[in-house]
C-alpha cells in the first residue's frame, strides 16, 4: 500500500500500517491516464490465521486469472525478508499461467549497512533469473522505473 501511494503521489490514498498484512480486502484505485491499480491482501508475511491466509490466496488467484484486462502484476517483496514461500508460489503461479509480472524489492533503504543491503539483494537474486526493481516508498527510489514498466506494458499489443 505504501508503494502504491508513492506511485500515484498521494499519501493516504491506500491505507497503510506499520504491520504487514494490513490490507484485508481487494481495493481498486483509478488514477489519471486511465490506470487502475488494485491493492490485494499481502498474505505472505501477515500474521493472520491460516484459514484467512488460504482465503486470500484463493481470492488473489481467482482475481489474477479471471481479469482479462489485467496487464501487469507487481510482486512486492520486503528486501529485509527476501523471497517467502508464498511469494515463490505466486511467482510460479503467474509464470505457469503466462501472466506478466514485475518484482519490486522494497525497504532496502531500511537495512542498516551497505553490506546488509548488498547481501539482501544478492539473496533475492538466488533462484530467480528475472529482474527486480529496488524500491522505496519513503524515498521514491524505483517509482519512475515501475512507471516505465507499466507504460511499456500498456502500449504493447
Amino acid at each position: 500500500s505504501s508503494l502504491l501511494n508513492a506511485l500515484v503521489g498521494a499519501d493516504g490514498l491506500a491505507h497503510t500500517s506499520s504491520r504487514p498484512g494490513c490490507t484485508r480486502s481487494v481495493n481498486f484505485y483509478e488514477v489519471d491516464g486511465g490506470y487502475r491499480f488494485v491493492d490485494l491482501p499481502g498474505y505472505g508475511f501477515a500474521k493472520v490465521p491460516h484459514e484467512i491466509s488460504k482465503t486470500w490466496k484463493e481470492l488473489i488467484e481467482r482475481y489474477l486469472l479471471e481479469r482479462s484486462v489485467l496487464r501487469l502484476s507487481v510482486i512486492v517483496l520486503d528486501a529485509r525478508r527476501g523471497w517467502m514461500e508464498k511469494d515463490v508460489e505466486l511467482r510460479d503461479w503467474l509464470e505457469s499461467y503466462g501472466r506478466p509480472y514485475l518484482v519490486a524489492a522494497t525497504k532496502a533503504d531500511k537495512l542498516k549497512s551497505q553490506k546488509d543491503r548488498h547481501q539482501s539483494l544478492r539473496a533475492l537474486q538466488r533462484g530467480y533469473s528475472g529482474e527486480f526493481l529496488e524500491c522505496s516508498a519513503a524515498t521514491g527510489r524505483g517509482v519512475r522505473e515501475i512507471w516505465q514498466a507499466i507504460s511499456k506494458i500498456k502500449t504493447s499489443p
